[in-house]
């Protein structure tokens, strides 16, 4: 094993067939409960089984997943959908069997396709996600969840009321190294909780090729306000939901500011905000993205009274000393002794030295990423997001708490840009506010 900054191949089979194993799986699934289609009777139930996907919007990230789907033994992509011929093109490329749309409603009318998956544009998220649940589709909608928080609730609603299976597009409630970390920060490994610091960078125009002037809001859509809610739906929604994981909480109030600093071509969506999430404890959230410089790259950096996550590059520091042995015990419990080898941090570690605390790993292995991509990582959870719905769609079983936590983040998002807009601080809403236990 390489132990060292960069990562290593995590074994993500290993991880997510010891859920089904005898002492394995029953505490992870009771603190995480969305992950109940990886248990051993779930998996028993679909050995022989297939669901038939349409699939809408074969853009960049909807042919990421396509070809995802190509690994899951439980899919079959029997009809495509998109309005922009050359996608669909592409998108048939890999799926030659399958029918073709150019209009989403035809798919949904299309008896043959029992579920669908949904990667188009943000601002069509919310009505498609109705229709395809109001014709009795499981679906699975790609991240936010809409452009208001209207619409989040909207969807949410119509899900509820629906029978049917809906996923949302958060990929790290499947990532493994985000699930041990939780596992830790909620068993006290950090001691308190008393800060939040969230960031993505990167260094791009975000534009893409346009073969026809005609075509720049079509496909340069993440750059108008008509189309897009910019950063704070695109990237923020992930991080804002691993705090609020991180603290079991929900922010009372969010306050920020956005500006177009660097790409000045005619876009209408901010290239660089900051934000900051207050929760009831007194704990902040603070939340940075850019676009014009990389070098930080992305993390969620949980600090606590003891020491602090990493839970992107896949490691842990320790302030000062070791942690209390109740804890370690606790710890090495959870994680059936993948601490018995770790030389922990001693008390000679100085805290304002941190370039040379090189911490320890979450896993014996871990897989990164840069977070330059705009389309999808290999190892970012993803592929088991979707396993996960395919299978849910078989059984027919919602994953408990995955929407709530796509709808609060989403929600947070969208609140965080009210506030940058607006100029003032946001207090949550009391009318968006959905029933869910995991928060105090």
């Amino acid at each position: 094993m390489k132990n060292d900054e960069n990562s290593v191949n995590l074994s993500r089979r290993d991880f997510f067939k010891e859920l089904g194993m005898i002492g394995g799986g029953g505490a992870l699934l009771s603190a995480f409960p969305w992950l109940q289609s990886c248990s051993a009777d779930d998996k028993a139930q679909i050995a022989k089984e297939k669901v038939r996907i349409g699939f809408i919007g074969t853009g960049s990230r909807g042919q990421y997943h396509l070809n995802n789907l190509k690994t899951i033994p439980y899919a079959d992509v029997v009809a495509l959908c998109d309005n922009y011929p050359p996608h669909l093109k592409e998108a048939s490329a890999l799926y030659p069997k399958a029918k073709t749309y150019d209009d989403y409603r035809k798919l949904l009318e299309d008896k043959d396709v029992q579920a669908v998956m949904i990667a188009t544009p943000l601002y069509e998220h919310a009505h498609i996600t109705i229709d395809a649940l109001h014709a009795g589709k499981h679906t699975f909608c790609e991240k936010s969840m809409a452009m208001t928080c209207q619409g989040c609730l909207d969807m949410y609603n119509v899900f509820k009321e629906s029978g049917k299976v809906m996923f949302i597009g958060q990929q790290r409630l499947y990532d493994p190294k985000y699930i041990k970390a939780m596992e830790m920060v909620h068993a006290g490994l950090l001691g308190e909780i008393n800060s939040i610091r969230a960031y993505w960078f990167r260094n791009n125009d975000w534009r893409r090729p346009v073969p026809s002037p005609d075509l720049e809001r079509k496909i340069n859509w993440r750059l108008y306000k008509d189309y897009s809610c910019g950063l704070v739906t695109e990237l923020a929604t992930h991080q804002l939901q691993v705090g609020n994981w991180a603290l079991k909480m929900l922010p009372e109030k969010v306050a920020g500011m956005g500006d177009i600093v660097y790409w000045k071509d005619g876009r209408e969506v901010y290239d660089s905000i900051n934000l900051i999430y207050h929760y009831p404890n007194g704990v902040k959230m603070t939340y940075e993205s850019m676009i014009a410089n990389k070098f930080y790259g992305l993390e969620e950096e949980i600090m606590g009274s003891k020491g602090t996550m990493e839970p992107e590059k896949g490691k842990y520091y320790f302030e000062d000393a070791e942690p209390a042995p109740g804890i370690m015990q606790l710890i090495n419990q959870i994680e059936h002794g993948i601490f018995d080898n770790v030389s922990f941090a001693g008390p000679s570690w100085v805290p304002e030295t941190a370039s040379v605390n090189k911490g320890h790993l979450i896993m014996d292995n871990v897989t990164t990423i840069s977070g330059q991509s705009s389309v999808g990582a290999a190892g970012d959870g993803s592929v088991e997001l979707v396993t996960a719905f395919c299978e849910a769609a078989i059984t027919g079983k919602p994953a408990p708490d995955l929407v709530e936590e796509a709808y609060y983040s989403s929600v947070l998002g969208l609140l965080g840009l009210q506030a940058i807009d607006e100029g003032r601080v946001i207090t949550f809403p009391d009318e968006y506010k959905i029933p869910y236990l995991n928060f105090a």
